[in-house]
């Protein structure tokens, strides 16, 4: 099976991140696991700042139930990348983000992935409606 490599194109929204030192693992590059701390770091940026989501006292949250992401370039520190950034399914308490680091100004994708936010009430941890401010900041990310 053939994967299509991502382009910036496909992306709405962009998120700059610099790598950091204890980001390369001992062969030289970006460990896979810090790709998914790129992902919720532009995740969260964004729905902090356009959205209005309060993760220190608001009253709904997201939780990451479901993850993946597929490599197709190294990166390594000192790499200063942009996650791109879309809403592939929106639904009532879920969101399903598309997601991909690129090089900075590089066109194709050095890797892909995809979570799945469900959001719950905090106290209770049961899913709710995603709140108005969230749902129109996320709309703006659909493809």
């Amino acid at each position: 099976m053939t994967q299509t490599t991502p382009q910036r194109s496909d992306y709405r929204h962009f998120q700059p991140i610099i790598t950091r030192w204890h980001d390369n693992d001992v062969y030289g590059h970006v460990n896979n696991v810090t790709y998914y701390s790129f992902f919720d770091t532009a995740v969260n940026t964004y729905l902090i700042e356009h959205g209005g989501l309060d993760i220190h006292d608001g009253e709904v949250v997201g939780f990451v139930v479901s993850s993946a992401c597929d490599y197709f370039a190294s990166i390594a520190f000192p790499e200063r990348i942009e996650i791109g950034l879309r809403v592939g399914k929106l639904g009532n308490s879920s969101v399903q983000y598309e997601l991909a680091v690129f090089k900075a100004g590089e066109e194709e994708a050095c890797a892909a992935g995809r979570f799945v936010h469900v959001f719950v009430d905090r106290g209770s941890n049961l899913p709710v409606s995603i709140p108005g401010s969230l749902r129109e900041a996320l709309q703006r990310l659909v493809t």
